[in-house]
């Protein structure tokens, strides 16, 4: 009994030292707040690769996604290190809620006045899903859409935002068709684009479902994920009744991007890759809208 109330009072007394003011707790040193006279402003620093289940908002309706994150900010010359940790409490609060793409705007402006810093930018990638209807038998299946916000923001400024998608179809070579036969070579082809947005006020206006709809238009064919045999000969042939360059398709999808509206330019990629080739066709193309973004 003297022992175990012995050691009651050790605990005791150990707990006065661990909470106590002046305490050792208090007394460790910030090393990362510490000075530094390389004198080299840092333009990026934060953390990368952090995976978040997030609520993605597309107009409304809201997606359960798993998303991979890079979060940064800038760092002061005169400071050793930055306050990695802060930026995974700011994006800890977003795990509950239904994030809309205005949000980025203010998770950069939590970043700017919590780590007291003049930048911040964010990456956060993720699978879209969207709901695609077989053409003849109606069933029903999601097809994954590669996809990713992206958000810079500079002290007493606007949010700069941009959304990446990478959306698959069909194509099929004229050329092919034309010299052949029978048949024509088809394969999958992906188009990549990067959309920079100009008004940050109408950010919540952007619905990635239509988007990639819209994109996806622009090859020989739609892809799906479950297609019976009724519906694969329904693709087959739309294909073979619509054959595409890359540079077909390219041009078509930067006719169809010049009617989003709130862009200030975007980026393009189209590829194809060649079924009767050990190589892609690509074809790739740039454009401003808006010059003063």
């Amino acid at each position: 009994m003297r022992g175990l109330t012995a050691r009651i009072k050790t605990d005791i007394n150990l707990s006065k030292i661990y909470f106590s003011k002046g305490s050792w707790y208090e007394k460790m040193i910030d090393v990362q707040n510490q000075k530094d006279n390389r004198n080299i402003k840092i333009q990026r620093t934060g953390i990368a690769g952090v995976y978040l289940p997030l609520k993605i908002s597309d107009g409304g309706e809201i997606q359960d996604v798993l998303a991979k994150i890079k979060f940064t900010v800038s760092l002061n010359e005169k400071i050793r290190g930055t306050h990695m940790s802060r930026l995974s409490e700011i994006l800890t609060d977003y795990v509950n809620l239904p994030l809309k793409i205005s949000d980025t705007e203010k998770i950069l402006l939590d970043a700017l006045q919590k780590l007291e810093t003049d930048f911040s930018a964010i990456e956060i990638a993720f699978k879209f899903f969207v709901k695609k209807t077989a053409p003849t038998s109606g069933r029903e299946s999601l097809l994954d859409i590669d996809c990713k916000f992206i958000g810079e923001l500079k002290k007493n400024s606007r949010v700069k935002f941009s959304l990446a998608l990478a959306v698959p179809f069909t194509s099929l070579c004229p050329c092919s068709k034309e010299i052949s036969d029978f048949g024509a070579h088809n394969q999958r082809s992906i188009c990549r684009v990067q959309l920079n947005f100009f008004d940050a006020d109408k950010l919540d206006e952007i619905k990635i479902s239509e988007i990639i709809k819209m994109i996806e238009a622009q090859g020989s064919s739609e892809i799906f994920p479950i297609l019976k045999r009724e519906d694969e000969k329904f693709v087959t042939e739309a294909a073979y009744k619509n054959p595409k360059f890359v540079e077909d398709i390219l041009r078509d999808v930067v006719l169809s991007l010049r009617k989003v509206k709130n862009l200030s330019s975007f980026e393009v990629e189209c590829e194809n890759f060649e079924s009767i080739h050990n190589h892609s066709a690509f074809a790739g193309h740039a454009e401003k809208i808006f010059t003063d973004f």
